[in-house]
């Protein structure tokens, strides 16, 4: 009676484990998710629509309008633009790398954190379900050990709990790993045009 207890007791916390972490792993992909896309420019022609709205008034020194336009716009590259004007007597070099760390710091930084998060959770999950395996695997070699008549009822729930967790584990693994590659897909693209980008402001303030 006390290992039947036991086992249902970690049959309960695998359980609520999984679903934790699941709900855990969906949150920060959510996160992340909204965080590039309120961050980024889907394609080169809204950078390139960017570029020529503050080409005109910095080539005519007016910065101020200049920084007018980058404030207005939170994404990362308005926001980078904006730092380079008002810095932009430090010089080409100087100026570069810092927008680099900028966009570390200000964007990158907590996407690498969320997305850490969300790796962990890929990893975890099959391993608890595996636990809850192992767990209804010892559950049904218990009833067969005991040296009455086997329950088969109870043998095939314990074989049941263990297949289910094993494919609950899988299920939040799966579609957590397909989504976080999606979104790379789309941080990869934003870094690209932020590049990019950084390479053609410094172009607009002459600084190349």
């Amino acid at each position: 009676m006390k290992f039947e207890l036991l086992f249902k007791i970690v049959e309960y916390i695998t359980f609520i484990g999984l679903g934790g972490i699941a709900i855990w792993g969906v949150f920060n992909l959510i996160l992340v998710w909204r965080r590039v896309a309120m961050v980024r420019f889907r394609d080169e022609e809204e950078l390139d629509a960017f570029i020529e709205a503050i080409d005109e008034p910095v080539t005519a020194k007016r910065y101020d309008d200049a920084i007018a336009l980058c404030g207005e716009d939170r994404r990362a590259m308005p926001q980078l633009a904006l730092y380079a004007i008002m810095n932009r007597e430090q010089g080409a070099e100087r100026v570069e790398r810092q927008l680099a760390e900028r966009f570390q710091l200000d964007v990158m930084s907590d996407i690498d954190y969320r997305l850490s998060w969300v790796a962990t959770v890929i990893k975890s999950a099959p391993m608890i379900g595996l636990l809850g395996t192992v767990v209804g695997m010892m559950g049904a070699f218990s009833n067969l050990s005991s040296g009455t008549k086997v329950d088969t009822g109870q043998m095939a729930e314990d074989i049941m709990f263990a297949l289910i967790t094993t494919a609950c584990g899988l299920s939040i693994a799966v579609p957590l790993l397909l989504a976080r590659e999606g979104i790379n897909v789309q941080i990869r693209k934003m870094e690209d045009l932020v590049t990019a980008g950084v390479s053609q402001i410094l172009e607009v303030l002459r600084l190349r």
